[in-house]
């Protein structure tokens, strides 16, 4: 069978591919009426615009919007203008529209009917393409302009200038539109409509005429004709014109304005959108539903809006009838239109297909491409797509959809002469000369396309072509592959790599998969030697010249030095593919190298290694014996070859080319270009980091000296099992371990012997390790070297050992107990009891200060002698035998020793205790002894040196120790009564005993207190004290006596002052209670000073009371001063008023004994001259 007989209709006849809504010529009209194909989809939304129209002629509605959207070959254009004809049920060589949609809804009757009553009233429509009718100097009233264009055109004016559109009307409305056209025509010789799109050239026959008919003055009609102004219109006047024309016709008239690219005409244009709005909304709230707005747009109305749809809210509620034509409804449209089959030829494709099913099934299974992408699903689905393939119809559409968004040349592509009907029944055409094998391969499609492409691309392919035609190194099949990469360029539902590339290029049922596999190989491969196609990973894609060159500028021109690859390669398998650091090998954790090549990656410690070996490492390096010898504590892994090097060369390229641009100064076709490179660069190093695994995966693996061989694991378990070979052959020793410690309480149990409860000695955990740490030890100590624990810490986690840092210290804790080592940390020997132990066995901050070595035995006759003198020394028999518990009891004592000494020390300050240079002497003995605490030979040595001084020093401690224990409270009881009675001495002299025991007292414990016989005197205070305190409390008794005595006469002659002077008493109750205070200190006061000092006082009060007492008693009248003129009539002034000086009496009449006559005499002789010499330079004295 031949393809072109197998349609029903001939494939060759004209279809007019795409439906331009501005075309009515008649044979054109008939068959875009006649093979209109109603799909299931169009049906539904016939039925749901006829719904929604119908309702207006019931009641009136606002919402006169309607949407039409769909992807360019959707055929919206034809729907829309199908709804125009069937609205005007136009005529059509005889036949009325709605007569030729019967047979269409033949199978719905009911729709029919909805249909044929809404159009059995007058309906006009506006039919046009506001692309093509609108300007092309889009402002903000463009739409506006447009539909009064159009409306003006409708109603017979010249809408394409409204100026004399205007005229137009004005005339009509006077009703002189056939004499104006018929005296025009008279003057001028042509018709007015044909010489009104020219009218400014007939000035003078326009003026006559409208002077004629009009009667306008030729002033006025020159001034008309040449009037500079623009007339506008407004919305607001162009819809009140609407109405008024709407409201003059019939109730079931309707008008409809059906505009086509509405959605591309606007696009994003903010001014557009509110024009179209605010049109659209007052026409709806104006007109009562009798005019409709009819739109197509290849966005839904959503999507116009959608970054701004608060502004535009109400551009939706006008749009309330949405349709959306999907891509079923060109599929089906295609089917019927184009390929449907002579009913005779069906059972014999249905048999082509039933023996090649499972060829079919095969042929068509794309890779990583979307599940809708597919081939056939059975026989039915075959004849009826017969010679195209299912998957073709999804991705024309988007080959559609993405070219109009990224290469056509500026043209709509729904004003040119291709479409998916035309492109389908074009492919078909090329292979009508071929039988029922054959396929239409999907790169037919692009001569469908290829006017209207921008030359920047056809250029590309005109080039390749050529280079065909001349045979310079391409062959057509190549530009056939070309084609297909551009038509799938910007199709992400198939991935363009070799397998989808052999599908989309099969023209034949019985192809060979595998020789057309070599074929587009062979094509590929050619074409990106000439640069004329690129490759991400296994994806190929179309190069424009611009892309060309700047490609050829990235990957050719760009060099990156292979070290920064392979250290780009480090980086993504030790940070992304193996990100472990260590590798744990039951409770241990080993730190290992990483090595790429012959490039370090991270820190080297220098310890394992796990060195990667790429495909730059040179092949001599990979021989077998070469790798097993280099392995030794190693691990060496010999990728295997994917193409990871190249994907990380090309996306360092990229990355290296865009650092050198400055990217943002360029233009934006190069901007793009570029930023698509960067997006392939990071899918580059996503496919090398793939690739890398893989390559690990399939990698050859050389560990510690052997080729082994891993089985299975991903590539993180492949390397992990290398490690694990590589740590139980390179840390042999690691099994001396056979208990790990956890914590550092592990440690301290060691140190205090715990590990060895309930085991015999020599069989305990971890006994090996000790004796190997033991023999290195031993070892530097022969060979003089100092050792410290971080020495240790090092040697026994490197290599053969692999030991852990905790592990390390418990068996370093084990020799400390065994008394085999020696801890030393900043010059001092550590005890085995110090909490800090752990931390300077194993803490980084502390190992390189500790100091670890093998011990030094004090002789037995030491460790004897020094016993001996701890026993006589502290008086104790329970000595410890061990050279550590004998140190730490030294020490543990000495300091408590030192302690004690200081206490006593303390107790001097302030005091003059006797000896108090023993005490010194015996802390320095201390001292002397603690400061050889760091090393425990010299400890033992300085106290066998000291041993004389210590028991000397202990047996003169005796009689200190003895004054603190027994005499010290005497002594200060002493020194504090010397203390307190130095004041009183001139009083105790009267008592001859008194002052002798407290002469006594002071020489005790202030002359001589700091000798040592004043030990023998400190009985004798106990009764000195005694007959000081009886002396001096007998003075006191006096004292208290004479005083009480001054206080009782005191009172007395307040009282008696008083009497019964009511006004009197509040004083004398003061005096009262002054008094009574004054007895209580008495009674306290202990110091005959104090005592004598309160008299003044109280008579010092005692006189001021009975001053207060006699003013009351008897008050002074104030009088005033006289004054006597003299004789010759001058006044005298008053005389001056006296000075009286006031004298304490206690100074006048001191305390004094009086014992005879002539004591007497005495004292009134000293008290006369003193009284006399204060009067000399006063008035008058007062007594107080």
């Amino acid at each position: 069978m031949v393809i072109e007989q197998l349609f029903q209709e001939d494939i060759n006849r004209k279809i007019n591919g795409v439906v331009k809504v501005d075309q009515d010529a008649t044979d054109v009209l008939v068959q875009e009426l006649d093979e209109y194909v109603i799909t299931r989809d169009l049906k539904k939304h016939f039925i749901t615009f006829f719904n929604n129209y119908g309702e207006s002629f019931r009641e009136g509605t606002a919402d006169i919007g309607v949407w039409i959207s769909g992807f360019f070959g959707s055929g919206k254009s034809h729907f829309l203008k199908m709804l125009s004809y069937l609205l005007a049920n136009q005529e059509v060589q005889g036949i009325r529209t709605v007569e030729r949609f019967r047979k269409k809804f033949e199978d719905d009757p009911a729709t029919f009917m909805l249909i044929d009553s809404v159009t059995k009233g007058h309906t006009d429509t506006i039919l046009f393409n506001i692309d093509i009718e609108g300007s092309i100097n889009k402002d903000k009233t463009a739409v506006l302009r447009v539909f009064a264009k159009m409306f003006y055109n409708y109603l017979g004016f010249y809408g394409e200038n409204l100026k004399v559109a205007k005229l137009e009307q004005f005339i009509e409305k006077r009703g002189k539109t056939a004499e104006f056209r018929r005296v025009f025509e008279e003057k001028n010789g042509g018709p007015w409509l044909e010489s009104r799109d020219a009218f400014a050239f007939f000035e003078d026959d326009v003026v006559e005429t409208l002077k004629e008919v009009l009667g306008m003055s030729e002033e006025a009609a020159r001034n008309w004709f040449n009037g500079t102004e623009t007339v506008e219109t407004s919305i607001a006047q162009l819809v009140s014109e609407m109405k008024e024309y709407v409201d003059n016709k019939p109730d079931d008239f309707r008008l409809l304005f059906m505009v086509d690219e509405v959605g591309q005409y606007v696009g994003g244009d903010t001014d557009l959108l509110i024009n179209l709005q605010s049109l659209v909304e007052k026409i709806g709230s104006e007109c009562g539903g009798k005019i409709w707005v009819v739109c197509t747009g290849q966005e839904a109305i959503d999507e116009i809006i959608k970054a701004r749809e608060n502004e535009f809210s109400r551009i939706q509620a006008r749009f309330k009838t949405r349709l959306s034509l999907t891509s079923s409804s060109a599929d089906e449209v295609i089917q019927k239109r184009i390929l449907k089959k002579k009913p005779e030829v069906e059972p014999a494709l249905e048999q082509v297909y039933n023996q090649n099913d499972s060829v079919l099934r095969n042929l068509f299974s794309f890779t990583d491409a979307m599940l809708d992408i597919k081939g056939y699903t059975g026989p039915q689905d075959f004849t009826r797509n017969f010679p195209f393939v299912p998957y073709q119809f999804i991705i024309m559409q988007k080959v559609f959809a993405e070219i109009r968004k990224h290469g056509n040349s500026g043209k709509h592509l729904s004003g040119g002469e291709r479409s998916m009907l035309s492109g389908f029944q074009e492919a078909a055409q090329k292979i009508q000369d071929k039988d029922e094998y054959a396929l239409v391969p999907f790169y037919l499609f692009y001569d469908t396309v290829h006017t209207f492409l921008d030359s920047s691309i056809r250029r590309v392919i005109e080039r390749c072509q050529k280079a065909a035609d001349n045979g310079d190194g391409i062959e057509q099949q190549d530009v056939d592959v070309l084609k297909l990469l551009y038509l799938i360029r910007y199709v992400d539902d198939i991935p363009a790599n070799l397998d989808n590339i052999v599908i989309l290029m099969a023209n034949d049922i019985r192809l060979d998969k595998i020789t057309m596999r070599e074929t587009v190989r062979g094509s590929l491969d050619r074409l990106l030697s000439q640069n004329y196609i690129g490759r991400t990973g296994d994806t190929y894609n179309f190069l424009t010249d611009e892309e060309q060159d700047i490609q050829r500028d990235i990957y050719k021109n760009t060099q990156v030095d292979t070290s920064a690859i392979v250290e780009r390669i480090g980086q993504m398998i030790f940070a992304d593919i193996y990100t472990t650091k260590k590798y744990r090998h039951g409770k241990y954790d080993f730190p290992f190298d990483q090595m790429v090549d012959t490039t370090s990656i991270g820190a080297v410690t220098g310890g394992m290694r796990l060195r990667i070996m790429t495909v730059a490492t040179d092949t001599v390096e990979k021989s077998e014996l070469r790798l097993m010898t280099e392995s030794k504590n190693q691990a060496i892994v010999v990728l295997s070859e994917t193409p990871y090097y190249e994907s990380l060369e090309k996306a360092m390229k990229v990355r290296k080319y865009v650092k050198q641009r400055n990217v943002a100064q360029l233009p934006k076709s190069v901007q793009d270009i570029i930023r698509n490179h960067q997006d392939e660069a990071t899918k580059y190093e996503s496919s090398a980091g793939e690739d890398l695994k893989k390559a690990i995966i399939g990698a050859e693996f050389y560990v510690d000296g052997e080729h082994i061989e891993i089985k299975g694991g991903d590539a993180k378990g492949k390397l992990d099992q290398a490690l694990e070979y590589l740590v139980t052959h390179v840390y042999s020793e690691l099994g001396l371990i056979t208990k790990n410690a956890d914590t550092d309480a592990d440690v301290l149990a060691v140190l205090n012997g715990e590990h060895l409860n309930g085991v015999m000695s020599g069989m305990e955990e971890n006994h090996d390790a000790a004796v190997k740490m033991e023999e290195y030890l031993e070892m530097q100590d022969a060979k003089k070297l100092p050792t410290s624990m971080a020495d240790v810490q090092s040697r026994y986690q490197a290599i053969p050992y692999g030991w852990k840092e905790i592990d390390i210290a418990a068996t370093a804790a084990m020799l400390i107990y065994d008394q085999k080592v020696t801890i030393k940390y900043g010059g001092e020997t550590i005890q085995p009891g110090n909490p800090k132990l752990p931390d300077m066995l194993r803490k980084k901050s502390e190992i390189g200060k500790t100091s670890i070595s093998k011990r030094q035995v004090i002789t037995a006759t030491k460790m004897r002698a020094v016993k001996d003198l701890l026993r006589e020394y502290f008086d104790v028999m329970d000595v410890p035998d061990d050279e550590d518990g004998l140190v730490k009891y030294i020490i543990e004592k000495f300091e408590e020793q030192k302690k004690h000494y200081e206490e006593l020390n303390k107790r001097y300050d302030g005091h003059k205790y006797p000896d108090h240079h023993l005490v010194t002497n015996a802390l320095s003995l201390m001292e002397s002894v603690l400061s050889q605490r760091k090393d425990n030979t010299a400890l033992i040595d300085r106290l066998l040196k000291e041993q004389d001084n210590l028991l000397d020093n202990k047996d003169d401690m005796q009689s200190v120790e003895g004054f603190f224990k027994n005499q010290v409270q005497v002594f200060d009881a002493a020194v504090r009564m010397e203390v307190d009675l130095r004041n009183d001495l001139s009083y105790l002299q009267k008592k001859e005993e008194a002052n002798q025991a407290l002469n006594q007292i002071r020489k005790i414990t202030v002359v001589d207190a700091g000798q040592s016989s004043v030990y023998r005197r400190i009985p004798e205070l106990n009764g000195l004290m005694d007959t000081v305190r009886e002396g001096h409390g007998r003075l006191l008794e006096a004292k208290r006596a004479e005083i009480l005595e001054i206080i009782r006469q005191c009172l007395s002659e307040i009282h008696t002052l008083v009497s019964d002077v009511h006004e009197a008493r509040a004083i004398s109750e003061r005096a009262d209670n002054f008094f009574d205070q004054q007895k209580a200190r008495v009674a306290e006061l202990e110091s005959l000073q104090l005592l004598d000092g309160l008299v003044p006082q109280m008579w010092g009060y005692k006189d001021d009371t009975v001053d207060k007492i006699d003013n009351i008693v008897h008050p002074k009248t104030p009088v005033a001063p006289t004054i006597k003129p003299k004789d010759n009539g001058t006044v005298t002034s008053p005389a001056p008023k006296k000075v009286i000086k006031n004298i304490y009496r206690q100074a006048a009449f001191p305390s004094k004994t009086l014992e005879s006559q002539e004591d007497i005499d005495a004292y009134v002789e000293r008290m006369r001259a003193y009284l006399t010499a204060m009067m000399k330079d006063c008035d008058g004295i007062k007594l107080s």
